[in-house]
């Protein structure tokens, strides 16, 4: 749309309705015509025909003079002395507050997304440059004096105003100070602290008003600029504030202790959207809304230096996730994953007590209703050169110390584990433990967690025996047997523990350590090893090892997180991966670990661009797609064939006398002429990174590269009785083409494709092209102190931190079109105060329009968009500055005006007070005048009494003893009636104590009569039970002689007399049968003993009743004892005659049986003797 449109037919509309026609008309055009925008003032809403316009396949960086030094010879002057670059590269050197270069970017020869469709936003490129000079193009030209005249205008305004401004103290710290003065190049400035200081001009750089302190994102300040981003992070950190957003970006800053932000009232805050502050869960929440509301698949990447919180954010965003799809029950899995990880892959480094030494991509998948149905882990890079080798003051991986600290007594005996000082691979780093961690504990938390994905107990038995195995093969000596070098190895306990545990045989491992064999044709050449050598077979058995053993309890973990039937497609990926990292000594980790950065620097920055340019059009303002490429000339240094430095690297393994050296004279030979590369001495070299330059140490880089490993150690693996170890070996021939190779490097060029750098590329291609297919969120932590404490602030490591994660660099690039924005909304409700017209029942539009007009805003500064209002840098700074003065006046006015109510207020309280004094004197005289009166009445009175002063007396001394004396015997008749009282209660005691001694008396006797019939009744039952014993011997076959024994029972029993004649003979009984006789004789032993069993059973029943009478006499109770004792008694004598009865007719019967057993032997005498006779 023109400027020139006639404005009359819309003259009657208001902004609002001319922006839904304008969407309307928008939608009814064809969709390659460009949406219309809204009605905007007449050289207002437009940029200028000379607007400033960013070339197609530009970039834009920020270190122009660096350049200029790196390749001069692509520069010349032109007639004005201007640097310009041959092939239309263009300069902008905006004096002190930052400069931006727009260069042409060369797509790197191999990408990773080469292989995708290209999308829209990166499709739009211009015409080949050819490599002729050409002249510059005018409309470039008008952009760069356009750029020139912007920040001369915000360098002037700073300076003109005198605000606050940015200055370098003398301790190279950065100070905040207001101007003062300014003498030519000189600025005086004044510090908080009252101090004084003069700096150059050049050397200030602008702050942000007090109103942006501490602004959820950076890209609202006004002055983009190292101290401002500082300061505003930490104004933030010392309120416990860590998380503030940088654009699209999070940053993190690791606070070192726990703070009050997580938990499930921070989780139902975010979920409900009833706080919008930056936090980890606003982007989890954001990436699981993305993924839900599109069905396109979202990915978290987190990056930072080691010690910056990258795990600990990974897992907070994890347990967000498993708060939004919780409820399957693997999100519990899930999260317990976390310590394996951590025991396995984390050890202590100089930098962080909990330092992740590989990298994770962790695939959380979701159903149709939104739950956790499963989850993938992907690792890359482990460092297994930590096994065997490591800096002082570091540790190992976490597991080693664990199982050496926290294993039970049968496991230790069973594996013959010892203290972690016993180990060579533990102590040679002399850091066995960390402060405050207890590795005892963390063990049986890694046994639960193990047992929670479902790794069997026979299974994690496997794997610390595999890790009890590493630990004492470092503990695995050689002697050196001749002057050659050559060694074998000792046979100690370490050997024969090593063997046991992996289930090989002892010669076998002894042969495999000290020697390898090589193969010569059709025979086979056994090769003794050197003492570097075999040190070196020794350490890289450990390394395969534990690497092996690594990547099989992850492929365990994933079967246990295995998506069942449930898979969607819809997944959230979190990235854990390392950050940037620069060190005194970098070696080959380091080497993968910053290229891997420049891969995600690139994928960042695609996204970070492809972002802005949307929210700038979805909006409709005027602007020129972008294609950002940064760090492609570093890549192609990684990268480029046949000369890349992965590319010679990988080279340099296929000759067997390569050394370190003579790798690092090759990359000086071949890559010299790299901007980004420098050679130095001694094997060093020097690449300079999108963070920085970083200097690596080729030592190790051949070896850990090649990551050699001889076909010997791969048969014993293999010939191992042990499951776990033939994994390993298994793991490691699948990983190799041609496994069963004698040598450690291998001639053909195909080995290049195994190298440790070269899986390293394809891993990070492959993950490359699976963050594309995803919507990115990034996070960057951030380290605030290299002590690790919380509330420490150093504003350097920070810095270095934010330069090397490239967050600076982000805002700028957010920064570079329109970085403040606001909605037609916030900005009139915020300034349309300041208009001088009534615009209360206008839309939010109008009013802002009105106030861009108000204050003469170039048109270049703004754009009106449809929702939104954009700004370029200082626009917001300098309306704010406005709003400031004008609510200083306005302050000012209401100030003087109440100060005037005030005064005149206190007038008219003067005078009511002044009328209220008069009143109240006035009664208080009133008062003070009958109070006198009333007191000269008194006086009148007492005189009247005291004429008559004896009678008063007289009359008292007559009515007081009256008084006295009646009180007196009233007292003393109370006192004879207690004495009285008393008395009678002591002799009705005397009385109860009579009646008590006569009770126990008479219950001393009845214990004795009870225990004398007792005694009488266990003699009369004595004596039944021997005549029952009597006559059980009398019918004993072959006893002829046994006569039965008749007692009495008792002096009171009659039944001798019943029993026998006169004559002492028995009475004749009928003839029974024998079996009769026999029933009988059982009858009555047991009637005998059913008596006996009830004299027990009464006697203890009497015995423990007049045990409770005696209790119950002695306790007090207000029962009657004597009555109770009575009918106990009674009870005893009927119970008594009953059981007499009884035992009389048991003893008749008794008689009666015996005298029959004695007649019936004398029968059968007799008729023996008759048969005798016949």
């Amino acid at each position: 749309m023109s400027s020139a449109m006639p404005l009359t037919p819309m003259a009657a509309k208001s902004s609002l309705e001319e922006m839904l026609e304008a969407l309307k008309q928008r939608d009814q055009k064809p969709k390659d015509v460009p949406p219309a925008l809204p009605v905007r003032p007449t050289l207002r809403g437009r940029l200028p025909s000379l607007r400033r316009s960013l070339p197609l396949n530009f970039q834009t960086e920020t270190n122009t003079a660096e350049c200029l030094l790196k390749n001069p010879k692509k520069w010349v002057q032109n007639k004005d002395g201007q640097a310009w670059k041959e092939d239309k590269e263009a300069v902008f050197k905006s004096s002190i507050f930052g400069s931006k270069r727009f260069a042409k970017a060369d797509q790197p020869e191999e990408s990773p997304y080469d292989k995708m469709s290209k999308l829209d936003s990166y499709e739009e490129k211009s015409e080949d440059v050819d490599g002729s000079e050409s002249p510059v193009d005018p409309l470039l030209l008008g952009a760069l004096s356009e750029e020139k005249l912007r920040l001369d205008h915000t360098n002037n305004y700073v300076l003109k105003k005198k605000l606050q401004v940015w200055c370098r103290l003398p301790d190279d710290e950065w100070g905040l100070g207001e101007i003062q003065s300014i003498s030519g190049n000189n600025a005086n400035i004044l510090l908080p602290e009252g101090r004084a200081l003069t700096v150059l001009v050049e050397n200030l750089l602008p702050s942000n008003p007090q109103v942006l302190d501490g602004v959820d994102d950076l890209i609202q300040l006004s002055y983009l600029n190292e101290p401002s981003v500082l300061h505003s992070l930490k104004c933030r950190y010392v309120h416990d504030i860590v998380y503030t957003k940088a654009g699209p970006v999070l940053v993190a800053i690791n606070p070192f202790k726990e703070v009050p932000l997580y938990g499930d009232d921070y989780i139902a805050a975010y979920r409900e959207k009833t706080t919008d502050n930056p936090h980890v869960y606003a982007i989890a929440d954001s990436a699981f809304n993305g993924m839900m509301r599109d069905g396109v698949n979202q990915s978290i990447i987190i990056s930072g230096e080691s010690g910056a919180g990258k795990t600990e954010t990974a897992k907070i965003a994890m347990q967000y996730l498993a708060a939004l799809g919780g409820g399957s029950g693997i999100e519990y899995e899930l999260l317990q994953t976390n310590p394996i990880l951590e025991a396995f892959g984390n050890a202590k480094t100089l930098r962080n007590d909990n330092s992740s030494r590989f990298g994770k991509l962790i695939d959380i998948h979701f159903s149709t209703s939104a739950r956790i149905c499963g989850a993938k882990i992907q690792t890359f890079l482990l460092e297994k050169s930590r096994v065997v080798q490591r800096a002082k003051g570091e540790r190992s991986y976490h597991v080693f110390y664990q199982l050496c600290a926290g294993a039970p007594a049968s496991l230790r005996e069973k594996l013959n584990l010892k203290a972690a000082n016993n180990y060579e691979y533990l102590k040679q780093s002399d850091c066995l433990i960390i402060d405050n961690v207890d590795d005892a504990l963390r063990f049986h938390k890694l046994t639960d967690a193990l047992d929670i994905v479902r790794v069997s107990k026979e299974d994690q038995e496997s794997v610390f025996a595999m890790l009890a195995a590493v630990l004492w093969l470092g503990n695995i000596e050689y002697l050196v047997i001749d002057n050659e070098n050559h060694v074998e190895v000792i046979s100690s306990e370490a050997v024969t523990n090593v063997a046991k545990l992996m289930g090989c045989k002892v010669p076998d491992l002894m042969l495999t350590l000290s020697t390898h064999k090589i193969q010569a044709g059709n025979d086979v050449v056994i090769q003794k090893l050197t003492l570097p050598q075999a040190i070196s077979t020794r350490d890289a058995l450990a390394k395969s090892i534990y690497s092996s053993l690594f990547d099989c309890l992850v492929e365990q973990i994933n079967r246990s997180l295995e998506v069942g039937k449930l898979r969607t497609g819809r997944f959230i990926s979190i990235l854990d991966i390392y950050g940037f990292e620069s060190y005194d000594k970098n070696s080959f980790e380091q080497f993968c670990i910053n290229y891997a950065n420049e891969r995600l620097q690139q994928h960042f920055n695609r996204h970070l661009f492809k972002l802005e340019q949307e929210e700038y059009i979805q909006d409709g303002i005027d602007w020129t797609k972008v294609e950002f490429v940064d760090n492609n000339e570093c890549l192609n240094l990684f990268e480029k064939k046949p000369l890349g430095l992965l590319s010679l690297l990988d080279e340099e393994l296929t000759f067997p006398k390569a050394t370190d050296l003579t790798l690092a004279n090759k990359l000086k030979q071949h890559l010299i002429g790299n901007h980004c590369f420098k050679g130095e001495r001694e094997g060093a070299f020097r690449i300079c990174h999108c963070a920085g330059e970083v200097l690596y140490e080729t030592n190790g880089f051949l070896e850990k590269n090649g990551d050699p490993l001889h076909s010997d150690s791969i048969q014993l693996l293999l010939s191992c009785n042990c499951q776990l170890p033939q994994l390993c070996a298994a793991r490691l021939l699948n990983q190799s083409q041609n496994p069963v190779s004698p040598f450690w490097r291998l001639g053909s060029v195909e080995s290049q494709k195994h190298s440790v750098a070269t899986k390293f590329k394809g891993q990070l291609f492959n993950l490359m092209q699976r963050l594309e297919g995803t919507t990115p969120h990034f996070i960057r932590c951030i380290k605030p102190n290299s002590k690790q404490l919380p509330g420490i602030y150093e504003n350097d490591l920070v810095l270095q931190q934010l330069r090397c994660c490239g967050v600076l660099e982000v805002v700028r690039i957010s920064r570079s079109g329109y970085p403040s924005r606001m909605t037609h909304q916030q900005f009139a409700e915020r300034y349309g105060f300041l208009l001088l017209e009534d615009v209360q029942f206008q839309d939010p539009l109008s009013v802002s329009v009105a106030i861009l007009q108000q204050f003469n805003i170039l048109p270049e500064m703004y754009q009106v968009g449809y929702t939104k209002l954009f700004f370029r840098t200082g626009q917001i700074a300098a309306l704010e500055d406005i709003r400031n003065h004008t609510m200083q006046a306005i302050l000012w006015i209401q100030r003087r005006y109440r100060g005037l109510q005030s005064r005149h207020n206190f007038q008219e309280l003067k005078k009511g007070a002044t009328a209220l004094q008069s009143c109240i004197r006035g009664w208080l005289a009133r008062k003070k005048s009958f109070n006198l009166k009333s007191l000269a009445m008194s006086k009148l009175n007492n005189e009247r009494i005291n004429m008559e002063p004896n009678r008063n007396f007289q009359e008292m001394q007559a009515s007081v003893p009256a008084e006295v004396e009646m009180q007196i015997l009233k007292s003393e008749a109370e006192l004879r009636q207690k004495l009285v009282e008393n008395a009678a209660l002591h002799q009705q005691l005397q009385q109860y104590k009579a009646r008590l001694s006569e009770y126990e008396a008479k219950m001393k006797s009845m214990e004795e009569l009870w225990q004398k019939q007792i005694t009488s009744l266990q003699m009369s039952l004595a004596a039944a039970k021997k005549s029952v014993a009597a006559n059980d011997r009398v019918n004993q076959p072959g006893r002829l002689d046994a006569l039965p024994i008749h007692h009495s029972y008792d002096s009171e029993s009659t039944m001798s007399t019943e029993a026998q004649t006169q004559e002492g003979t028995p009475k004749r009984q009928h003839q029974t049968s024998d079996t009769g006789l026999a029933r009988d004789s059982v009858d009555k032993r047991n009637a005998v003993g059913r008596l006996a069993k009830e004299f027990e059973q009464q006697k203890q029943a009497f015995e423990d009743d007049a045990r409770n009478l005696v209790e119950v006499k002695q306790s007090g109770s207000s029962t009657n004892p004597f009555e109770d004792l009575r009918k106990l008694k009674s009870h005893f004598a009927a119970w008594k005659k009953e059981y007499k009865v009884q035992l009389r007719e048991t003893n008749i019967a008794l008689r009666k049986f015996g005298n029959f057993e004695k007649k019936k032997p004398h029968r059968r005498w007799w008729g023996c003797s008759r048969k005798q006779n016949k």
